[in-house]
């Protein structure tokens, strides 16, 4: 099967950064939904400011403090307007791949003392299953030359770049602590090798 992605709908949604245009995306890979929210030109410019961000129903709509996921998802709105233009591609990969149920499972294994990479494979699966083929092809639809991964993640930008996505560089998006995300930062930081210098101590 042919991979590809088809952009169906394009509407205009005000937010308090700006007024961004949300793409509608379906695609021959899986049954999901995913968006990119645009926000200015950026077809055919280089060096674009992109956030790629995995769903987490919980950070996102929620605002649990288990994770960084919600404020990355503010912050990285509020980089993108303050560039003039930029994506943020949403894709539907909640738990790092492995779904609302078993990130929520790995969540009570958290609470008996495991931290969030032993949980997911203590469950059967990878620490980290997400996959950015269709991010790629969500971007060269939309005609970027190239962009700037805005991301602590290195494996996002080796992935991206195997995928045939031209990475510029990266923009740091590192949001302080709290009491109840600090050890999930920290395993990043230490087991996924993330950038995350307030929390590799």
């Amino acid at each position: 099967m042919t991979k590809e992605v088809s952009n169906l709908v394009q509407t205009r949604i005000p937010t308090e950064y700006g007024e961004f245009v949300l793409h509608y995306f379906t695609n021959t890979i899986d049954d999901k939904e995913h968006i990119a929210f645009v926000f200015g030109k950026v077809a055919n410019k280089t060096q674009v400011p992109v956030r790629i961000h995995s769903e987490c129903f919980t950070g996102d709509v929620l605002g649990s403090r288990r994770c960084d996921c919600g404020e990355q998802l503010d912050r990285a709105l509020q980089l993108i307007s303050e560039h003039g233009f930029g994506v943020l591609i949403y894709l539907r990969q909640e738990g790092r791949g492995i779904g609302l149920l078993k990130k929520l499972q790995a969540y009570n294994l958290q609470d008996e003392g495991m931290d969030t990479v032993d949980a997911n494979i203590h469950l059967g699966h990878k620490a980290d299953e997400r996959e950015y083929t269709i991010a790629a092809l969500m971007l060269e639809n939309l005609n970027i030359e190239s962009i700037q991964l805005i991301t602590n993640n290195p494996n996002k930008i080796q992935q991206l770049q195997m995928l045939g996505i031209e990475v510029d560089g990266r923009i740091a998006i590192e949001i302080e602590s709290n009491c109840d995300n600090r050890a999930y930062l920290q395993t990043k930081a230490h087991k996924m090798d993330h950038f995350l210098t307030k929390t590799k101590k």
